[in-house]
């Protein structure tokens, strides 16, 4: 009798188990339903309007065209030609730009006297338009992947440096005192309770940091360059192959979207103590 009895309470907990996966799996498949709604209708929109006489035909072509030709870029290797190129562009100047801000920030943010004699500095380089600067970087690194990468580096270098000081100088001080009156070092002190408490702000700054990055390497690749995903765009676009410059932006915007969304992942990973993350 009583393995019967265990029996059956295995049972139920399985089939509990079992309804609350089902939920789950439900309330992901609405919730995905309901933010990928407006996009659905606006494919519909685009479908039809070309198909409708709404809009010309040569200037928005279907979407199920522009799906065609696209398959097309990515079935002939024409696609990853490009994307690797900017993907080799990318990954350098982000990083490179990471590995510059977040400890300056940390420095930045910590010495106060040190933020108020370079703060000026800081302002007058954020403030200047990047693609203004441009030309600048050309001059002084030529038209190879040199100016490309630091571009792409003086774009995303700010927003991460001014998030990470943000970060640090809001770390709470009655935490820094708890932290030094248990007695442990500076290097204690930075890796235990410093860079756990502003990590909220250094992620938020990379996120923004990798929108940006993405919109300055379209633009570096629009100018001086024979290859990327912006020269693909700038390159049809001035042959008048209008559905393929439509796929090079759609796959700009999904790669955008799948950046932000894996950061925002890790944002939730490393910092589970917070509930307002929003995807933003």
């Amino acid at each position: 009798m009583p393995v019967n009895i265990n029996t059956d309470i295995a049972d139920r907990v399985a089939k509990d188990e079992s309804v609350r996966s089902d939920c789950r799996a439900a309330k992901t498949i609405a919730s995905f339903l309901e933010r990928s709604f407006i996009i659905f209708v606006l494919i519909i929109f685009w479908e039809i309007s070309p198909r409708m006489g709404l809009v010309d035909p040569f200037l928005l072509c279907p979407f199920s065209e522009v799906v065609s030709h696209t398959a097309k870029l990515i079935y002939t290797g024409e696609f990853f030609k490009h994307f690797n190129i900017s993907l080799f562009r990318w990954g350098i100047g982000f990083f490179a730009a990471l590995l510059v801000a977040i400890p300056l920030g940390i420095v930045m943010g910590w010495f106060r006297k040190f933020e108020e004699i370079a703060d000026p500095l800081v302002q007058a380089c954020r403030n200047c338009s990047v693609l203004a600067l441009y030309p600048i970087f050309i001059l002084l690194f030529g038209i190879g992947e040199k100016a490309k990468i630091s571009i792409i580096m003086w774009g995303t270098v700010w927003v991460v440096l001014l998030n990470t000081i943000v970060g640090v100088k809001n770390v709470d001080r009655i935490l820094v005192k708890a932290a030094k009156s248990m007695g442990i070092d500076d290097f204690e002190l930075l890796f235990k309770v410093l860079l756990p408490a502003a990590l909220p702000y250094i992620i938020t700054g990379v996120r923004l940091g990798a929108a940006s990055s993405i919109l300055v390497l379209i633009a570096a690749e629009m100018v001086g360059a024979n290859a990327g995903l912006g020269f693909m765009i700038f390159y049809y676009e001035a042959r008048y192959a209008v559905p393929e410059m439509y796929g090079g932006i759609i796959i700009l915007s999904v790669i955008g979207v799948s950046l932000n969304t894996l950061l925002f992942h890790l944002e939730k990973k490393f910092t589970v103590w917070r509930e307002d993350i929003s995807k933003g």
